[in-house]
């Protein structure tokens, strides 16, 4: 690819990963074998992210004398800490699943080959949820880690007062009452 054209795909693949980052539902990254480069940004655009244990991670990019262009730079830093970023992005180092976990780099880490049930397990908990509190939760997490913790309260007031008036609330508590599973709708 000339240089254009590298610059279009990147381009492409940060605006598809920006889109998938923004949707308004839960995301969930399995990871069961190497996420590196490009595919560790991917799996840092979801929400959520299980691996097995034999699972790969990494940004190889510097050793090819570029740097992560589709988000890795801006993602990992807010997941792990911007000095572990630092050393991954700058030294390229690999580490497996149980490290990633230790790094806060994915929320499960479990046996190899066990990463899709236990993403599924963790996609029915929370289907089991409030849709809408779900959608009003991961807006008031996003966009308030955006900003100071005083205006993220403000985020998350917001978000909070768009469920007060919803049948879903109203169920929801008559359901606790009631002692039995609620029947969300999303209304």
């Amino acid at each position: 690819m000339n240089v254009s054209e590298v610059k279009n795909f990147v381009s492409s693949l940060r605006s598809t990963f920006s889109f998938l980052e923004a949707l308004s539902v839960p995301t969930i990254a399995v990871i069961e074998g190497a996420a590196l480069g490009g595919g560790l940004e991917l799996a840092l655009s979801c929400d959520l992210r299980v691996c097995g244990d034999a699972a790969t991670f990494g940004m190889p990019e510097t050793g090819l004398a570029i740097i992560p262009g589709a988000g890795g730079t801006q993602r990992l830093p807010r997941l792990i800490g911007r000095s572990q970023a630092k050393e991954l992005i700058f030294t390229g180092r690999k580490v497996d699943g149980k490290q990633a976990f230790s790094l806060g780099l994915v929320s499960h880490c479990v046996a190899a080959g066990d990463a899709y049930s236990k993403a599924l397990e963790i996609a029915r908990d929370i289907n089991e949820k409030g849709p809408l509190a779900i959608k009003m939760a991961k807006v008031a997490i996003d966009r308030g880690s955006e900003v100071d913790t005083y205006s993220g309260m403000f985020v998350e007031e917001s978000c909070y007062a768009e469920l007060l008036n919803s049948n879903d609330r109203l169920e929801g508590l008559a359901a606790f009452a009631e002692k039995r599973k609620p029947n969300y709708t999303g209304e």
